[in-house]
């Protein structure tokens, strides 16, 4: 098959475009087709060698997480999925090394549910890691209910235009932080936007003088700094971005994958409640320009490779 492949920690200078081997079938994995895949930071950042600490490395590496595909095989083990199923995945495992930036790969079947039929490929593929960050976060570590006031730090963001439509589901309303060109993209999410920056207090106190019930960081720094002043007694602050959080008695989330959760995002996607902002598309050999377009942190919605 065809793979974007790294044979050493670095920058989008060490992806290679090649010939790989086939993946093997396991008895709990799904061989996946993949159509398309999504490009996130900590694609770059375990590249970078930063997770090294926590995450080996087998190399060559493939590298991506986030896929859109139709299933070719299923193992033995496997009842959830026959082929020509469309499914999308978040395909973490223990280690890197298998990843989906290729014409195809084994997705353990608890990394996996089903596409969103309204959703095409390449929107699907935006919506596994990203999707699942937000929705953990706000379900699990904020528990956020109907009637909360949430305020996401970075909404235009990949994770945050996402985290906004899901607040937005859960019956929150919801005040994103974003630069000014944002501000209608966001009011078109259901948000209320508000500008970064000094002042910041100043102009979500001005929306909501009792404070916000939630805090989802997903800037950190200065951003993550002032928040526990933005909120109201027994607010909750949760940070994806920063540890820092901790200190400030909020909560970290790091994503998992989880076949019942990606189901939820599939369902809610499916009611019209949840979309996925394509900010450009790639070309599978074009990864490494996908990468530095994403390492530039400026992009509204998802980038995408397409495979197939």
């Amino acid at each position: 098959m065809k793979a974007i492949t790294y044979r050493t920690y670095g920058g989008p200078e060490v992806l290679e475009y090649g010939d790989a081997p086939n993946p093997k079938l396991g008895v709990d994995t799904v061989l996946v087709r993949v159509k398309a895949a999504s490009v996130n930071p900590v694609d770059w950042k375990i590249q970078a060698g930063y997770l090294d600490a926590v995450m080996d490395a087998v190399f060559p590496v493939i590298p991506g997480w986030d896929v859109a595909g139709v299933v070719e095989e299923t193992g033995v083990g496997v009842t959830e999925f026959v082929p020509g199923d469309e499914v999308i995945g978040y395909v973490r495992e223990d280690f890197v090394s298998r990843g989906t930036f290729a014409e195809y790969v084994a997705a353990p079947v608890r990394t996996l549910a089903r596409k969103p039929a309204n959703l095409s490929f390449e929107e699907a593929a935006g919506l596994p890691l990203a999707g699942l960050t937000a929705y953990q976060a706000l379900t699990r570590s904020l528990q956020v209910r109907a009637g909360d006031t949430v305020l996401v730090h970075a909404a235009a963001g990949g994770v945050g235009s996402l985290a906004v439509q899901i607040a937005k589901a859960l019956g929150a309303r919801v005040i994103g932080t974003a630069s000014e060109y944002n501000h209608a993209y966001l009011r078109g999410l259901g948000a209320e936007p508000v500008a970064y920056g000094e002042g910041l207090t100043d102009r979500v106190h001005a929306l909501a003088p009792q404070g916000v019930d939630a805090v989802l960081d997903l800037v950190g720094g200065d951003a993550l700094k002032v928040s526990p002043g933005l909120l109201a007694e027994g607010g909750r602050l949760a940070s994806a971005v920063d540890g820092a959080v901790l200190g400030l008695g909020g909560g970290y989330v790091f994503v998992r994958p989880d076949a019942r959760d990606l189901e939820a995002l599939t369902e809610l996607a499916e009611r019209g409640e949840l979309r996925v902002d394509v900010a450009a598309t790639f070309a599978l050999e074009e990864a490494a320009d996908a990468q530095r377009l994403n390492r530039e942190g400026h992009t509204r919605g998802k980038i995408i490779i397409a495979v197939a």
